[in-house]
């Protein structure tokens, strides 16, 4: 399946100031199979090698961090030569050796021309809660989400239908109608499936909600697992708490983050260091109230007011216990929870394609669920689960601060009126 991030790894690969890279991302997003398959396509030979599997690769980097040292004892490892340029090395879950994380340091400046790539599900996790010697300046980041819709629907072949959105998108000019009630089907079964790679495949191979499901249960006890796993004790139930409540938050109208909803008293003091793991392990994210739209919204972010969305929204559904057909038909009795899983999927949209994301809010309680900066310009974007779009909140925030257009997600058609720009919500990969 096509995955955005070779096309990130392709310049890395020919980039004059190329480090080693840091691929990060939760577990099971297809960060091994993207380096294996890019490694397969673009070198001569690819040297895994896996500190999960592997427990004796932790000895070889207690001796020496030297790459003069390493890469003969590491070729021996990996049964092949691993020859400058020509052999991509791969150091899988590196957050469970410390050294070998630190070693890139040495490779960037006595052997920048070996290409090192290396994953960690719980890196964000193991560098901020351990002793870990992390070498600044002296390596590529990159983060590794789930697949998006656009990614989704290249998987079920429809790239004509990509490229004709994408068209309409940027002329703002109306789908015909027969190709955007395809494409908001293709919309909610990926609400049902995610962008999980393995569910991806199951539903593209079967189309059987009931395996995917099986798929995305799995997952999340993967989650559990690493909670337990990788955590104090005395946080690893505060956690799980947090983690089981997001679905509950976003339910509600208000879906603002509430810690006295976790439990009777609940304070930040007692569970914000809950969120950081989560965050920090790439399973949810924060989006902060921003006080005054200005440049950098960073500087006016309000660190007391916040949402949390889940990473995936298959995985949203499956921790909803919400059956397929309920979101394929967008039955009544989940009408609570379409506002906020709607929100959720835009998040993740926006995210994958880069956006740091804000919200808004009136003294009245007037509200803008995304504020971003796009082209230079803070962009207001309007999120409606269904194609009823009378939004007073963004009439209100544009006649505040008169932004360049605003955008509204919603299940309507393309088009552009009074400064907004409709986009149909299975195009928010456009933006």
């Amino acid at each position: 399946m096509y995955r955005k991030i070779t096309e990130f790894l392709e310049s890395w690969k020919a980039s004059e100031h190329r480090k080693p890279l840091i691929l990060q991302g939760a577990r099971q997003v297809g960060k091994t199979y993207s380096i294996l398959e890019f490694g397969r396509t673009h070198y001569e030979n690819v040297a895994y090698f896996n500190f999960e599997t592997n427990h004796k690769l932790n000895d070889t980097f207690e001796e020496s961090i030297s790459p003069d040292y390493l890469i003969p004892i590491l070729s021996h490892i990996a049964g092949q030569t691993i020859v400058r340029e020509k052999t991509l090395i791969v150091f899988d879950e590196v957050q469970l050796c410390e050294r070998a994380l630190t070693s890139l340091k040495y490779f960037c400046e006595d052997a920048p021309d070996y290409h090192i790539i290396v994953a960690g599900s719980l890196l964000g996790v193991a560098v901020n809660r351990a002793r870990f010697s992390f070498p600044v300046g002296k390596v590529d980041m990159k983060t590794l989400y789930p697949m998006d819709m656009e990614e989704f629907m290249l998987a079920c072949g429809e790239n004509a239908l990509v490229e004709r959105i994408r068209l309409c998108f940027e002329t703002d000019t109306p789908l015909p109608s027969a190709l955007h009630d395809a494409a908001m089907r293709l919309y909610r079964q990926y609400l049902v499936v995610g962008g999980m790679p393995e569910c991806v495949k199951q539903f593209v191979d079967t189309k059987d909600y009931i395996l995917v499901r099986h798929t995305q249960d799995t997952i999340l006890a993967g989650y559990l697992n690493d909670m337990s796993k990788y955590n104090h004790l005395n946080e690893i139930k505060k956690t799980r708490l947090v983690y089981d409540n997001i679905t509950v938050q976003l339910s509600r109208k208000n879906t603002r983050f509430q810690y006295k909803l976790i439990k009777k008293g609940g304070r930040a003091s007692e569970f914000e260091n809950a969120i950081e793991w989560l965050c920090l392990s790439g399973i949810v994210s924060q989006v902060y109230k921003v006080e005054q739209i200005k440049k950098p919204l960073e500087n006016y972010r309000d660190i007391d007011a916040f949402k949390i969305y889940v990473s995936d929204p298959g995985l949203l559904c499956a921790k909803k216990n919400l059956m397929a057909n309920d979101i394929l038909y967008m039955v009544d009795e989940i009408n609570d929870f379409k506002g906020g899983m709607v929100e959720n999927y835009v998040h993740v949209q926006l995210s994958m394609n880069g956006y740091s994301t804000y919200y808004w809010e009136s003294e009245r309680g007037a509200e803008i669920d995304f504020i971003i900066q796009r082209d230079g310009q803070l962009i207001p974007i309007e999120v409606k689960s269904a194609d009823n779009t009378r939004a007073k909140s963004l009439r209100l925030y544009m006649e505040t601060y008169k932004p360049a257009y605003a955008i509204k997600l919603s299940a309507k058609n393309f088009g552009f009126e009074s400064g907004k720009k409709t986009v149909p919500l299975y195009a928010a990969f456009c933006i």
